[in-house]
């Protein structure tokens, strides 16, 4: 077996160099003989000696150098077999079908006998499967827990030609072509830390009371300051179950700071707060809610109470009664249940006029817009502002690029018509170029930039007011100077209609511009039965005054015979499901606009007996249109918010791209059953 060893590389050069060397020197003895004949003669004589001498130890030393090495060898790795098997660190080898080939003491203490009773780690760890097992990389990391304890296990492949490259044992075939080395490091403290640093993150917080003066004046003198004593404990009782800093702002307004692990228990029991103070009665007739802005997740301590109050005025502007959480980017949204409360004084509508006359004094050229596909509301609301920047000596656009059937007689009566200029409605291109020279852009009736008119518009425009009536969602205009968002206001003629009371002095509207508004007015209360309060009466009895006639409005929203067939066709095949939901599909075809259709359709549903919510869909221009109404406290703008839509309480719509009709039924009826199941609704 020695005779097959050999040596090589520095070893072999080390061991002949002696030889060489004699051999050397006797060639200089051989020279030397020449010219001295004794001197030559002793190196000859002396170089011979070693050159033997060399060959005998070499020839002498090899198996012995040879054996000591081998021995060493050995040793060596013995000692790294052992240091291995000793290794502080948990640590395996298995093979590509998770297979346990090999396992140190250490792991063995960790993981106790299952390691020997389980010969796969896929059976050992739930969270490692063999699909994961198979490496791409050179690395890969899992985490997984067990026995309570945390741990980091990181995969590392072995290429096996490579390491039994010489071995005659093993036979490797191709697709098994590595092994996987696994090191398992314990990280329970660490979360444990990462987790307790995150939990003592600061969180801020806004509470206000959303209707503080109306609901005291619905109780007696004596028991006001009872009802407001009770309100402010059930506050503090709440900031002292949080172990939070509560501090009173003003009589209606408190700022909260708590920690960040009290968060995901409010979360979890959706801010109970919410209907706890709702339910305070000491006679008043109105109950008094309360809305919660709450923000974290902020660089700094000032940027979480910035996004706390951008979640106040979210909460705010989808109408109260509600917290909404921001994390960042991300928002979430608790409560909402209720109806938005009415404010009886017009006060704010009197401010934004104002804001609204001093940021069009600064432009000579205003462009007015609404949403997609546009309604009487929308229509009829862009006229209202239309007559206000005429009434400021300023030149008014409107943006239109669709009428559909049911706006065709009101936009008809504004064409050709010699009170007005000939491109009074104009389409996205031109308003595009008319944005580019600083004009001011109104946008109403809609505050989500993607359902705007002209999307394109608001980020060429640079000065920008949003009037509207729909209650607020995550996407938001968010480079508006002037934004007035009233969701308990009926419809957005209503808030225009109020705006042109203080915008100027001595305003005078049109006929046909009355019959606009008051049409817009008519149309999203479905004949004042539904969100109307006294100012949506106020503004109606405005707008009679101005000119509109009742009859001639209403007789330019009769349905042709085509459109009453597909809408009772809708009601007939109407499905009621959960005792109180109707749904139902509108075919498209044959329609000029199928979703006005498909709204219409949905309030008739309201008219049968026990269904409190309906739900009308139609396929048009490549997406499936949703209309839902209800006329109870069930709150559609929270089911149509998880389809990606919004609106009110009562009134709310969502579009679905990529989805069928029948698909679109389905996850629509599912998202209703699991809001009812987890008691959103």
């Amino acid at each position: 077996m020695n005779s097959k060893l050999k040596f090589k590389g520095k070893m072999i050069t080390h061991l002949i160099y002696p030889v060489i060397l004699g051999l050397m020197v006797l060639g200089i003895g051989v020279y030397e003989y020449l010219s001295n004949m004794t001197a030559g003669l002793i190196i000859i004589i002396a170089s011979a000696i070693l050159t033997i001498a060399s060959l005998i130890m070499y020839l002498v030393h090899k198996p012995v150098v040879m054996r000591d090495l081998i021995e060493f060898a050995v040793d060596y790795a013995q000692v790294q077999k052992e240091l291995l098997r000793d290794l502080a660190i948990p640590y395996g080898l298995i093979d590509t079908e998770g297979n346990l080939l090999w396992t140190n003491k250490e792991i063995e203490m960790v993981f106790g006998q299952e390691v020997s009773r389980q010969k796969n780690v896929c059976d050992l760890f739930e969270e490692i499967s063999l699909e994961e097992l198979k490496l791409e990389e050179e690395s890969k990391e899992f985490h997984i827990r067990h026995n309570d304890r945390d741990y980091c296990v990181e995969c590392k492949r072995i290429d096996v030609k490579n390491v039994f490259n010489a071995t005659k044992v093993l036979a490797i075939e191709e697709e098994d072509d590595y092994l996987v080395a696994m090191y398992f490091f314990d990280e329970t403290e660490i979360n444990r830390l990462q987790k307790e640093n995150s939990d003592q993150r600061l969180v801020a917080g806004l509470i206000y009371i959303d209707n503080y003066e109306e609901a005291l004046e619905s109780v007696e003198d004596v028991k006001k300051s009872l009802l407001t004593a009770l309100i402010e404990r059930k506050i503090n009782q709440f900031g002292a179950n949080i172990d939070a800093v509560v501090k009173k702002l003003e009589k209606d307004k408190y700022f909260i700071a708590f920690q960040y692990k009290y968060l995901e228990g409010l979360q979890a029991g959706k801010f109970a707060i919410l209907d706890e103070v709702k339910a305070v009665n000491i006679g008043n007739e109105m109950d008094m809610t309360i809305s919660i802005g709450i923000g974290y997740n902020g660089e700094t301590y000032n940027q979480n109470c910035d996004y706390s109050r951008m979640a106040m005025d979210m909460a705010l502007g989808r109408g109260g009664d509600q917290a909404v959480v921001k994390d960042g980017d991300r928002t979430y949204y608790y409560g909402g249940k209720s109806k938005q409360v009415e404010k009886n004084t017009r006060v704010k509508a009197r401010v934004k006029a104002h804001a609204l006359r001093e940021l069009l004094a600064t432009k000579e050229t205003v462009i007015i817009m609404g949403h997609q596909i546009a309604d009487i509301d929308s229509f009829g609301a862009a006229i209202g502002i239309y007559r206000a920047v005429k009434a400021l000596n300023k030149r008014a656009y409107i943006v239109l690029n669709e009428v559909t059937t049911s706006l065709r007689p009101m936009v008809d009566r504004f064409l050709n018509n010699s009170d007005y200029e000939e491109d009074l409605l104009i389409k996205s291109p031109a308003a595009i170029e008319l944005a580019k020279k600083d004009a001011a852009i109104i946008v109403v009736d809609v505050n989500r930039p993607s359902y705007t008119e002209c999307p394109e518009l608001l980020e060429v425009g640079r000065t920008i007011a949003v009037l509207d009536h729909h209650r607020q969602t995550s996407e938001i205009i968010e480079n508006a100077l002037l934004s007035y968002v009233e969701p308990f206001a009926s419809s957005a003629c209503e808030m225009v209609a109020e705006i042109l009371q203080y915008i100027q002095d001595g305003i005078k509207l049109k006929q046909v511009e009355a019959d606009a508004m008051y049409g817009g007015i008519m149309i999203d209360t479905n004949n004042f039965t539904q969100k109307t309060g006294v100012r949506t009466f106020e503004a109606a009895a405005f707008l009679r005054r101005s000119g509109a006639d009742v009859t001639r409005v209403r007789m330019m929203f009769r349905n042709n015979i085509t459109e009453y067939k597909a809408r009772a066709e809708a009601v007939s095949r109407a499905e009621v499901f959960m005792d109180q939901f109707a749904i139902a599909d509108c075919i498209a075809e044959g329609l000029e606009s199928p979703t006005v259709v498909c709204a219409q359709a949905a309030n008739e549903m309201l008219n049968i007996s026990g269904i409190n919510a309906s739900f009308v869909l139609t396929k048009y221009n490549e997406k499936v249109y949703i209309s839902a109404r209800s006329i109870s406290n069930i709150n559609v703008q929270l089911i149509m918010e998880r389809l990606g839509g919004g609106g009110h309480m009562n009134i709310a719509g969502a579009q679905l791209e990529g989805y069928t009709v029948a698909e679109a039924r389905r996850h629509l009826k599912e998202i209703v059953m699991s809001m009812v199941e987890e008691g959103d609704l």
